[in-house]
């Protein structure tokens, strides 16, 4: 594949994704698709723009742009999404718009051009599992999202499946954990802590930090959103995770720990409505049908390399700072 569309390629897992095929297939040209929206940030792939990588500053609700865009691809990767839980609980109608509504644009115009599509999902689809349990999502777990914003993912899955059945769409879908690494906004949990602690504020947990996310290093997720695109089965799901399963509050005190921190130096705070239990995938059938397995499956290493990354790049997230945490502030999180 020569022409990729990537969809919120300017936001944390779309950017990383972007610059793992620039640094690792360099015949492929790229074009990102983002509107820019708070989670995107055209500084997440400024560095890469030129000749290989074009930034189309523009909303995949907008069905003309997404047509002439799509005609011009060989496949598109379709990252985009309104992602926070927190937000789609406050106001849920930009996710249904985007995650809905975006997605069904993007895959009427691959099934009209005959453009090969894939839908990257999340494990928040499935809802959640007991916390004192070795039970893990399949691909036989049924859909039970929990938040506006699982539900919406789940929709915008479910009509990627209708129209490989009903109209030839040549797609994949992917469900993965819970991504972290450079790059991510700071409202998600681990560069929130992490930024928290760099400007002087005390971190926060939800509740006694017992809830329990499988933790994926975001190159690994690239690589894997590389290897379905290009030697997945068509129609198939693939679930893609490193089988880190970690509770918050074990994460919040690594990272206090890996600043030197006290371990007790947190604020809990009321808990999310409706938050999720446990996470947990099965990603035998990536690794078994296509060969792929986790890299970067050193928590405590890869968590210190993201630290430092924050630590590097002050200046990329300490002008949102004050507005993430007056927003977190009114709903006394």
């Amino acid at each position: 594949m020569r022409e990729l569309l990537v969809t919120g390629g300017a936001g944390f897992i779309g950017s990383n994704f972007v610059r793992y095929v620039v640094n690792n297939h360099p015949g492929v040209r790229v074009t990102v698709l983002d509107k820019l929206t708070y989670a995107g940030n055209k500084e997440n792939i400024a560095d890469l723009l030129g000749e290989r990588v074009k930034l189309v500053v523009g909303d995949i609700c907008d069905k003309d742009l997404v047509d002439r865009l799509v005609a011009n691809a060989e496949a598109v990767v379709h990252y985009a999404a309104e992602s926070h839980n927190d937000n789609s609980l406050a106001d849920p109608e930009p996710f249904i718009q985007t995650n809905i509504v975006g997605t069904f644009n993007l895959i009427a115009a691959c099934a009209k051009f005959k453009v090969r599509f894939h839908q990257i999902s999340t494990d928040e689809v499935y809802g959640d599992l007991p916390l004192v349990t070795s039970e893990r999502f399949t691909l036989n777990s049924p859909y039970n999202p929990s938040s506006p914003y699982s539900a919406s993912k789940a929709s915008a899955d479910m009509l990627v499946r209708a129209w490989v059945r009903s109209f030839g769409l040549q797609a994949t879908i992917s469900n993965c954990s819970n991504n972290y690494g450079p790059y991510q906004h700071i409202e998600k949990f681990i560069p929130r802590q992490i930024t928290n602690i760099l400007c002087g504020r005390t971190p926060k947990l939800y509740g006694d930090g017992a809830n329990i996310r499988d933790w994926l290093y975001v190159e690994d997720h690239s690589r894997a959103v590389w290897k379905i695109l290009t030697a997945g089965r068509i129609g198939e799901t693939y679930l893609i995770s490193a089988n880190c399963e970690l509770s918050n509050l074990t994460v919040l005190k690594m990272i206090l720990k890996l600043l030197d921190q006290p371990l007790d130096s947190f604020e809990q705070v009321k808990d999310r409505p409706g938050h999720d239990l446990r996470y947990a995938l099965d990603s035998s059938k990536l690794q078994t049908e296509l060969g792929w397995k986790p890299q970067f499956t050193d928590f405590k290493r890869n968590l210190s390399k993201t630290i430092a990354w924050y630590q590097e790049h002050y200046q990329w997230w300490e002008g949102q700072k004050e507005m993430v945490e007056d927003e977190y502030f009114k709903r006394g999180q």
